[in-house]
């Protein structure tokens, strides 16, 4: 557990620990909410497919690129809920692979358009 008031900074780190040093580490997307099965009904994204879309959001360098480390300032929400829970996928790839998730960044879904033909 982790205890925070409501618009207080949050610190995250996550580790990739191994033995194979070739490897790194990729937040692809973490999320709030305060239901542990559940993280979109009452959610706030901070990273959406390597988007960032928390304002409040600053990541961390590390020269150890198996580690990231960020901040982000704890939703307003939070101080209705006895808990509420971070989710992140991250993704883990070869660190000479270029084409890799990891070296992608983020990726913008654009919105699809219906047509005649697609009904």
């Amino acid at each position: 557990p982790y205890y925070v008031l409501p618009n207080r900074d949050l610190f995250v780190r996550a580790t990739l620990y191994g033995a194979e040093p070739n490897l790194m580490l990729f937040a692809d997307t973490c999320v709030v909410s305060p239901n542990p099965y559940d993280f979109t009904t009452v959610a706030s994204d901070i990273i959406r497919n390597g988007c960032v879309r928390d304002p409040t959001y600053r990541s961390y360098y590390s020269p150890d690129r198996r580690i990231v480390q960020f901040k982000f300032r704890a939703p307003s929400f939070i101080g209705r809920y006895s808990s509420v829970y971070l989710q992140c996928k991250m993704s883990v790839c070869n660190r000479y692979n270029y084409s890799s998730r990891c070296y992608q960044g983020c990726i913008r879904r654009n919105k699809r358009s219906t047509s005649d033909s697609d009904e």
